[in-house]
């Protein structure tokens, strides 16, 4: 038996030596030390971060553990955001779960020893090559995510989410593994590259590979949230912890986009004329309903929930922007809008919770959109940073929100939908009315909470970074966007 390679899958190994270390430690920690697990946590996200930016640097397609596992370039550039976003998640979620005892016990630091394995998930799925590793890699970021949700055990409301989360997510699952099964009963491979190439051999009943499609895409739309397919996630979003909401909304939205291409793109692309059919659909049913139900939304989570389902409207139409007729000459760019789009997407919303998280105390949250009143008055600075997070979400320039729907609207328009690229920018102007209302409400509505507002140290220089990378990414985007089509050019070549 031949020993695989494990040069590409050093940093999910030493993911789980440190996670699981982290978790023995943590045990023999009193309270007054927690902040040593979330220090080990920092530690271990900088180490996976240097093992995958090794691999990162040298640009090869890398496959092992027979051709299960794969490290390209697309999938190290989403690990290392990965890695950024549960970094952030939990500089921003530290004291908020402090006080209301999430990390509090003799296993409190369950919380970020979750977060590790819900990112081991993330990064399985991210790198997989086969339908048994992506199912692996999703379980394990779900299980690890239903946990986290329903942490909060006294609260109600967080129960009650965890139960719709796990019930809805399941659903989700059996309709993937259903999808995937049909089509590994038609090409007889569970490998990705196998089953693309029995596709293309056009020896297959053409049938039931719709079928798997269709089950795979509804699979799929789940875990990004799009519409029909929406339900969990107002509910999960507002009731969840707003950290471990943050922890839904964004990292796993990196490692769907990931599974996403993998299934549809480098598995199923001679079948995209079918998956982008639906997709169509699926978008503009995002838009739509995502932006007009946010609209009626007092609850500030799950305005920001509906407005998640509304941007992932823009990352299907970066999805399905990929092939004309028979034509791939747009698929890199097209992909690599939509990866660009749900990078600049994730780090907006980090700095949207994390805002939200600097407002809350103990005792109270800052979920309301009345909350948010006269917070200009209290503090200038992080009204302007709300302003620039609300402002990018909507597409204003020159905040990376507007480059990254200018990038999918102009692969949209090349591939030849006029009228989807109009609807689109129909749909965000619905939508900027929405994050105009939370501008508004800071800067001109008098408030009535002039409690100081006291943010740690670590947190108030991560919010600072966050707000100048919305800033420099929409001055200076060609460094991420080039990095993204280079990366999405070298992961289709192989």
């Amino acid at each position: 038996m031949n020993t695989p390679n494990l040069i590409p899958v050093y940093a999910e190994i030493f993911l789980v030596i440190a996670t699981s270390a982290i978790l023995l430690i943590d045990m023999f920690l009193s309270e007054s030390k927690r902040n040593i697990t979330y220090v080990l946590s920092l530690l271990t996200l900088a180490g996976c971060a240097a093992f995958t930016f090794v691999d990162f640097s040298a640009g090869t397609t890398v496959y092992t553990f027979n051709n299960m596992f794969v490290s390209d370039p697309m999938g190290n550039l989403l690990k290392m955001f990965t890695y950024l976003t549960v970094g952030i998640t939990l500089v921003y979620s530290r004291q908020y779960s402090t006080d209301r005892g999430m990390l509090g016990g003799s296993l409190g630091g369950e919380f970020y020893v979750l977060a590790l394995f819900s990112m081991l998930g993330q990064m399985v799925m991210i790198s997989a090559n086969n339908f048994l590793s992506i199912y692996l890699g999703l379980e394990l970021m779900s299980l690890s995510l239903y946990a986290l949700v329903a942490m909060r055990r006294d609260n109600t409301a967080a129960t009650e989410a965890s139960m719709k989360y796990f019930i809805l997510g399941a659903l989700a699952s059996g309709f993937l593994l259903y999808g995937m099964s049909m089509m590994y009963g038609a090409t007889g491979s569970l490998d990705i590259s196998e089953v693309a190439r029995k596709i293309g051999s056009g020896t297959i009943n053409p049938t039931i590979l719709v079928f798997g499609v269709v089950f795979v895409v509804a699979g799929l739309a789940f875990k990004l949230g799009a519409v029909p397919f929406h339900m969990w996630v107002p509910d999960v979003y507002q009731g969840s912890p707003t950290g471990v909401t943050l922890l839904l909304g964004g990292a796993p939205k990196l490692a769907t986009f990931a599974i996403c291409v993998r299934l549809l793109v480098e598995g199923m692309l001679p079948l995209a004329f079918d998956w982008q059919q639906m997709l169509t659909i699926l978008a503009v049913l995002s838009l739509v309903i995502g932006n007009l139900t946010a609209i009626a939304q007092s609850n500030l989570k799950r305005m920001l929930a509906y407005s998640t389902i509304a941007q992932m409207g823009f990352v299907l139409l970066g999805l399905m922007a990929g092939v004309v007729g028979q034509d791939q000459a747009n698929a890199a760019a097209a992909y690599s809008s939509a990866m660009y789009y749900s990078i600049t997407y994730v780090l907006t919303t980090l700095g949207s919770f994390g805002l939200i998280m600097v407002l809350a105390r103990s005792g109270f949250e800052a979920e309301e959109l009345a909350d948010f009143k006269g917070l200009a008055k209290r503090s200038p600075w992080y009204a302007l940073l709300m302003t620039a997070l609300m402002f990018s979400l909507a597409g204003v320039p020159p905040l990376m929100g507007f480059v990254a729907k200018f990038a999918v609207l102009q692969s949209v328009l090349k591939a030849g939908y006029l009228w989807l690229t109009v609807f689109a920018v129909l749909a965000s102007l619905v939508g900027a009315y929405y994050y105009l209302r939370v501008v508004k409400t800071m800067w001109f509505d008098e408030g009535t909470d002039n409690a100081p507002i006291k943010v740690a140290g670590d947190k108030a220089f991560v919010l600072a970074l966050n707000g100048v990378l919305v800033l420099a990414l929409g001055l200076a985007p060609e460094s991420l966007l080039n990095a993204c089509l280079s990366a999405m050019q070298k992961t289709l070549a192989s």
